[in-house]
């Protein structure tokens, strides 16, 4: 599909005028898979163009109706916690989050709309099957689904106010050089950078547990939400996450993946703090031990 630019902007805004009904996500979505061009050339999402440029998409967006996740009855699900407003499950690695095209199956909010159909309708973006945050397929840990919009709405709200944290066991290439990594971060492509000028504010504090000659278990507890934010910022400080291509980490000889476990979430839940733990995945211990760290 091919759009000419009848005025000057951002290329991300003036193709959410050109589809309304798409979301934010599903929008930024193309961006990260390299299906915007301007002009020809592969386009950001916040590149600009001028009227009379010509914006070419690989794909199209949908309309909002046909993202809503379809029930999944063949994905596991492991509980952690079920109440009448929200359910917490453990997701594995490898397990996408959240379906990114219509019609696609296999994922968490697959499996929460078959087992929790009160589900599919709720969120900001036709994808999330209630959920109020997501997990990257590689990572595994607790995530949080609201089974009210005024669950949805409270829960969204404490985490833009800050008011969760988010507890992570990470085993690293090498030890981090600092307990702390203050430093704002841009999407690049299917990654994200420190960018003191374009970055959005992402505060990570990191502490060894254990170290061995080659490897460290690392406890992060991430203060903001951003994309990667963990993953970058263990980068960033000398130590990026063992088996983590994306971002300069060594495979781990004999096993797949990398190793970042949302061990944890505290929430506001009427007026008190919740925590709600995910216990360490087989994977993980088998490779904390292949590291000398269990």
């Amino acid at each position: 599909m091919k759009l000419t630019m009848d005025a000057a902007d951002r290329v991300d805004k003036a193709l959410a005028r050109f589809y309304p009904e798409a979301g934010r996500r599903q929008l930024a979505q193309l961006f990260a898979d390299g299906a915007v061009r301007i002009n020809g050339r592969r386009a950001s999402k916040g590149d600009r163009v001028a009227a009379g440029d010509t914006v070419e998409l690989s794909r199209e967006p949908v309309s909002g109706d046909a993202l809503r996740p379809a029930p999944d009855p063949d994905v596991p699900l492991a509980i952690l916690i079920e109440r009448s407003d929200l359910v917490a499950v453990a997701k594995p690695a490898g397990v996408p989050s959240q379906p990114l095209r219509a019609g696609e199956l296999g994922t968490i909010a697959n499996a929460i709309a078959f087992r929790f159909p009160e589900c599919v309708a709720i969120g900001d973006d036709a994808r999330d099957g209630g959920l109020v945050h997501r997990l990257d397929i590689g990572t595994s840990g607790v995530l949080v689904a609201a089974r009210t919009l005024d669950a949805y709405r409270a829960l969204r709200a404490a985490f833009s106010a800050g008011m969760v944290v988010k507890h992570y066991l990470a085993i690293t290439d090498g030890r981090p050089v600092a307990r702390e990594c203050d430093a704002p971060l841009a999407q690049r492509g299917k990654r994200v950078a420190v960018d003191h000028t374009e970055g959005l504010p992402a505060y990570t504090e990191i502490a060894v547990e254990r170290a061995s000659p080659a490897h460290a278990r690392v406890h992060c507890i991430a203060r903001t939400g951003r994309m990667h934010q963990v993953r970058a910022h263990l980068a960033h400080v000398g130590a990026p996450i063992t088996g983590d291509a994306l971002y300069g980490g060594a495979p781990l000889p004999g096993h797949d993946g990398f190793f970042l476990h949302a061990a944890s979430v505290a929430l506001p839940l009427g007026g008190d703090q919740h925590v709600i733990e995910a216990p360490v995945p087989d994977r993980f211990a088998l490779a904390l031990a292949a590291c000398g760290l269990d």
